[in-house]
């Protein structure tokens, strides 16, 4: 089953939602849609354009706030991976169950949207899907918006159970750099990827050894993904399927590419969550430039 729901889809999908029914003191809610919505640089972006428009009932969910954990200057990344009981909580507190289906969107291409797809998946909840295309897509439709801030319903009942095969570590890839048995796939644009600019993070370059598929090919112009064989055809190039493991700059693109796997049908790439920004971190991690 694709994770992407067309426009059309969600539009059936967001009658669903149910915010005032309780069982057991719990919420009911068949449905739920999370605005991911972000800008680096721009913090407030996000939740400042979710006030001003939303799809219908959507909830809010922040990158650095709830998305991430804090960052530890010298250890992780720019964007650690949350608590998941502190993540698990936050959804739950938004109206999230075990058996709620999730749809989350950002602003067009799903940079952010997989993010979040990826971590309720790290959280074991595989009934998720993305907005093909976001809410820019939703609004060249004729879809509906609303504005203010999130209305508070009744919690749910959320519970976690981490999938940790879905990741790396920094040791593991370390490893790996002797056994070859990871293949890394970089998210980030070719110059970065080539060290030839470094707009963020203090050194310029890549894993050694690691393959560049930017994560902005897997969609068109219009911010909707390429169909399954085109994202097949460039996973592909990348090498084995069982060994791929995806980073970026802070471990939130990188999302971007697994997302493409799963829209091609294909298995799921291993995510190194600290990415480029941790990995350099320590200066014995080899680094490398150029193709």
């Amino acid at each position: 089953m694709s994770p992407l729901i067309s426009v059309s889809e969600l539009k059936v999908q967001s009658g669903k939602q149910v915010d005032d029914r309780k069982i057991d003191g719990q919420s009911d809610r068949k449905v739920i849609i999370f605005d991911c919505r972000f800008q680096l640089g721009e913090p407030h972006w996000g939740r400042e354009s979710f006030v001003d428009s939303h799809i219908p009932g959507a909830q809010f969910l922040d990158l650095d706030e709830d998305l991430s954990a804090a960052v530890i200057p010298g250890k992780t990344g720019r964007h650690p991976l949350p608590n998941p009981d502190a993540l698990a909580e936050t959804l739950a507190q938004k109206g999230m169950s075990n058996t709620t289906q999730v749809i989350v969107y950002d602003d067009g291409p799903g940079f952010f949207a997989a993010r979040a797809w990826w971590l309720l998946r790290w959280l074991g909840h595989e009934d998720v899907y993305v907005l093909n295309g976001g809410i820019a897509a939703w609004l060249a439709e004729g879809g509906e918006t609303e504005s203010g801030i999130e209305k508070k319903g009744v919690a749910g009942d959320f519970a976690a159970t981490v999938e940790d095969s879905m990741t790396v570590s920094a040791q593991e890839v370390m490893a790996s750099l002797n056994t070859g048995e990871f293949v890394m796939i970089d998210a980030r644009a070719e110059a970065r990827f080539r060290g030839e600019v470094e707009p963020i993070d203090p050194v310029a370059g890549h894993i050694p050894g690691a393959v560049c598929l930017p994560c902005n090919a897997n969609v068109d112009h219009q911010g909707k993904f390429l169909d399954s064989r085109q994202l097949t055809s460039r996973l592909q190039s990348a090498g084995n399927d069982h060994n791929r493991v995806c980073y970026c700059g802070s471990g939130v693109t990188a999302c971007h590419n697994i997302l493409a796997a799963a829209v091609a049908g294909m298995p799921l790439p291993r995510l190194y969550a600290g990415s480029w920004s941790e990995w350099i971190t320590q200066p014995d991690r080899p680094v490398a430039t150029g193709d």
